[in-house]
C-alpha cells in the first residue's frame, strides 16, 4: 500500500510540475507528460517501478481511450465520414505500410519482416493526435475530421493485422532466435490459420453478443436508478471483452474499442460517456508519462545516430505520404500540412503489435526494441512537429498580407447582407444577390480560396465568422440578413447560435448538409435553411425523367410535387427531432405516403395528357386532399 501511494505521488507530482512549465513554454501538455515520464523513468531518476508495471498503466490508459472512441462509432457517423474513414484512412494505412516496407527492404530486411514493420509503423497515436488537435483548436474542423477518420480506420485495421501478422511467420526466414513467448494467449499453441480463425470468431462473438444482450441488461440496470451502476456495468463489459481478446492473443485495448462500438447504439451511451469522461484526461496523462518512462535511454546512447535516422526517416516518410494523399483527396495545402504534421509519428498500438510480432517470430527482439524507442521518440516530437507546422502556416499567411489582415477593413459601406463562407455554395447565392442590387460583405477563412477569388475581382475578407467582434465590425448589427454557407457543420451551428443571441433582429439563412443538420440549425435560431444538395438533386431527377421519356411539363410537375411534399414532411417531422425512435418510425410512414402519392399522380396523368401542364399552383391543394385521403384510410 505504501509503495502504491509513493508511486501515485511521483506520477501526480511529475504531471503537476512538468505540464504547466511545458504549456508556458509553448510545448503543449503532451510533451510535458512525456518529458516527465523520461525524468522519473527507470533510465533516469528511477522514481517509478519496473517496465512491466509501467506498461500496465499505459495499457489501461489506452483501454479507456479506445473505449471512449468506440462509443462514438455509430453507423450514421461512419456513413457521414465514409470518405475520410474508408477512403482517406484506408489509403493511408495501405500506402504508408507499403512505403515503409519498401524503405525497410532497401535497408536489408527480408520482405516478410519489412511488411510487418510497415504495418506496425503505419499506425499513428490516437491519444497524442486528438489531445494535440484539441489544444490547437483543430479538432472540430476539416483537419480534425480528416485526422479522426484516419485514426479510426487505423484502429479498425488492427483487427486484420493481428490475423495477418502470424501468417508472415509461416514464410519468414527463421532468423529470430530471440523471439519471446506469446504471453497469456490460450491459442498460442495452435497453427497460424487456427489462430486467425479464433480471432475472427472472438470478434464475431463480441459483436453478436453485444447486439442482442447489452440493451436488455442495461434496461434491467436502469430500474435500479443508481448512477454509479452504469459506470460499473460499462467497466464490467470492458474488462470482460478485453479478457476475451487477451485469450485469443489480441490487445485488451482493441477489446475495449469493440466494447465501445457495441455500446454506441445503446440509448444509455450518453450516460456512460458522461460518467467516464472526467477520468479521461488523467488517464491519458498517465499514459503519456508511461510512454516517456519507457524510452530506453541506454539504447539511445549506444546508437544515437541510427535512432535519429530511424525517427527522422519515419516522420518524413509518413509526412510525405499523408500530405500527398490529403492533397489527392481535395484538402487545401494548409489543411494537408496540418494533417500530415499531426499524424507523422508512430502510435501506441505499435508497442502492442511489436510485442505480438516478436512472439510470433516475425520481428526479432533487438529490432523490436529499437523500433519501440523510435516510436516513443517520434510521439514525443509530435508537439514539435505541430509547432513547425504553425511556423510554416504563419509564413504562408505572411506571403499574402493583403489577404490576411489582423483586423478587417470593411470599406464596402453599409451592407445589406453578410455572407459567411464563399465556396461553391456561397458564391452562387452572393452573385444572385449582387446582380439584383444588394450590397454584401463576404467572410471566409480559406486563404487559398480568398486568393483565388481576389484574382477574379471578388472582394472577400479573411476571418473566422464565428467571432462576435468580427461580425460586429463587418456590420452585423446594421445588416438586414446573415447567410451562413460554411463548409464546416459544427461551425455553421456555432455561428447561427452566436448570431441569433447577439443580433436578435438579424434574419439568418443557413446552408444545411442534410435534414438532421437542418433541424439543428433551426433549433439554434436560423430563420430558414436550405439543404445544399436538395434542389440540385431534384433538378437532376427532373432531367433524368425527361431522358427516360417524360414530357418536360410532366417532369417539372413531378419535381414540384416531390418538393412540396418533402417540405411538408420536413415541417411535420420537426417536432419529433431528438426522439430517435419516434422520428425514425414517422419518417418511414412519411416516405411510404410519399411513394403512394407519387404513384397516384403518375397514374392520374396519362401519356400525352396536358392537364395541369406547368400549373403548380394546384399542387398544394392536391397534396392536402391526398394526405387527408391517406389519413382517412
Amino acid at each position: 500500500m505504501e509503495n502504491f501511494l509513493t508511486q501515485t505521488l511521483v506520477y501526480l507530482g511529475a504531471a503537476v510540475v512538468s505540464v504547466p512549465i511545458a504549456k508556458r513554454l509553448g510545448l503543449g501538455s503532451v510533451l510535458g507528460y512525456l518529458i516527465a515520464g523520461v525524468v522519473i523513468g527507470p533510465y533516469a531518476l528511477s522514481l517509478v517501478g519496473a517496465q512491466a508495471d509501467l506498461m500496465k498503466f499505459a495499457e489501461f490508459g489506452v483501454v479507456i481511450l479506445l473505449f471512449l472512441i468506440g462509443l462514438e462509432v455509430r453507423p450514421s457517423m461512419l456513413w457521414d465520414m465514409r470518405k475520410a474513414i474508408f477512403g482517406f484512412g484506408g489509403t493511408q494505412v495501405v500506402g504508408t505500410s507499403l512505403a515503409i516496407a519498401a524503405a525497410s527492404m532497401l535497408l536489408g530486411l527480408p520482405w516478410q519482416t519489412a511488411l510487418a514493420v510497415g504495418m506496425v509503423l503505419a499506425m499513428s497515436s490516437t491519444a497524442i493526435v486528438l489531445q494535440t488537435l484539441d489544444e490547437k483548436g483543430l479538432r472540430q474542423g476539416p483537419v480534425g475530421r480528416a485526422a479522426f477518420g484516419i485514426l479510426l480506420l487505423q484502429d479498425l485495421a488492427v483487427i486484420p493485422m493481428f490475423a495477418l501478422l502470424p501468417l508472415l511467420a509461416t514464410v519468414a526466414p527463421q532468423t529470430h532466435g530471440d523471439a519471446g513467448g506469446h504471453g497469456a494467449s490460450l491459442i498460442a499453441h495452435l497453427p497460424a490459420w487456427a489462430q486467425g480463425l479464433s480471432v475472427f470468431a472472438a470478434v464475431a462473438a463480441v459483436v453478436g453478443g453485444g447486439r442482442y444482450l447489452v440493451r436488455p441488461v442495461f434496461r434491467f440496470i436502469a430500474k435500479a436508478r443508481l448512477r454509479e451502476i452504469f459506470t460499473a456495468s460499462a467497466l464490467l463489459i470492458v474488462v470482460a471483452v478485453a479478457s476475451l481478446m487477451q485469450i485469443v492473443g489480441l490487445s485488451p485495448a482493441l477489446g475495449a474499442f469493440l466494447a465501445g462500438v457495441v455500446l454506441a447504439e445503446s440509448e444509455f451511451r450518453r450516460e456512460l460517456e458522461t460518467d467516464i469522461e472526467p477520468f479521461r484526461g488523467l488517464l491519458l496523462g498517465l499514459f503519456f508519462i508511461t510512454v516517456g518512462a519507457g524510452v530506453d535511454l541506454p539504447l539511445i546512447a549506444r546508437q544515437p545516430w541510427l535512432l535519429a535516422g530511424l525517427v527522422l526517416g519515419l516522420m518524413v516518410l509518413k509526412f510525405l505520404v499523408l500530405y500527398g494523399l490529403a492533397r489527392l483527396f481535395g484538402a487545401p495545402k494548409r489543411g494537408a500540412l496540418a494533417v500530415a504534421a499531426a499524424l507523422a509519428q508512430g502510435g501506441e498500438f505499435a508497442f502492442v503489435l511489436l510485442s505480438f510480432t516478436v512472439g510470433a517470430g516475425v520481428i526479432g527482439a533487438s529490432l523490436a526494441a529499437l523500433l519501440t524507442a523510435a516510436v516513443a521518440v517520434s510521439m514525443a516530437l509530435t508537439p514539435v512537429a505541430m509547432i513547425l507546422y504553425e511556423r510554416v502556416a504563419a509564413l504562408m499567411d505572411a506571403a499574402i498580407p493583403d489577404v490576411v489582415p489582423d483586423t478587417g477593413d470593411f470599406d464596402e459601406g453599409e451592407p445589406d447582407i453578410i455572407i459567411a463562407g464563399f465556396g461553391r455554395f456561397g458564391q452562387i447565392t452572393g452573385r444572385l444577390l449582387s446582380a439584383n442590387g444588394f450590397k454584401s460583405t463576404v467572410l471566409d477563412s480559406d486563404i487559398e480560396q480568398i486568393e483565388l477569388l481576389r484574382r477574379f475581382g471578388r472582394r472577400v475578407h479573411y476571418g473566422d465568422a464565428t467571432r462576435l467582434d468580427l461580425l460586429r465590425q463587418a456590420g452585423a448589427d446594421r445588416a438586414r440578413m446573415l447567410i451562413v454557407a460554411l463548409d464546416d457543420r459544427e461551425k455553421t451551428v456555432e455561428l447561427v447560435e452566436t448570431a441569433r443571441k447577439a443580433f436578435p433582429n438579424l434574419v439568418i439563412l443557413a446552408r444545411a448538409w442534410d435534414r438532421r443538420h437542418a433541424y439543428d440549425l433551426l433549433a439554434n435560431g436560423a430563420d430558414a435553411v436550405e439543404r445544399e444538395t436538395f434542389e440540385s438533386a431534384l433538378a437532376l431527377g427532373a432531367t433524368a425523367l425527361q431522358k427516360l421519356g417524360f414530357r418536360a411539363h410532366r417532369a417539372h410537375r413531378a419535381a414540384a410535387f416531390f418538393r412540396r411534399h418533402d417540405r411538408r414532411m420536413f415541417e411535420e417531422l420537426r417536432p419529433m427531432w431528438g426522439q430517435e425512435e419516434a422520428y425514425i418510425l414517422a419518417s418511414r410512414d412519411a416516405a411510404q405516403t410519399m411513394d403512394r402519392l407519387l404513384d397516384a399522380d403518375l397514374h392520374r396523368m396519362r401519356p400525352g395528357d396536358g392537364g395541369g401542364a406547368w400549373d403548380t399552383a394546384s399542387l398544394d391543394e392536391e397534396l392536402r386532399e391526398r394526405a387527408q385521403q391517406e389519413g382517412a384510410e
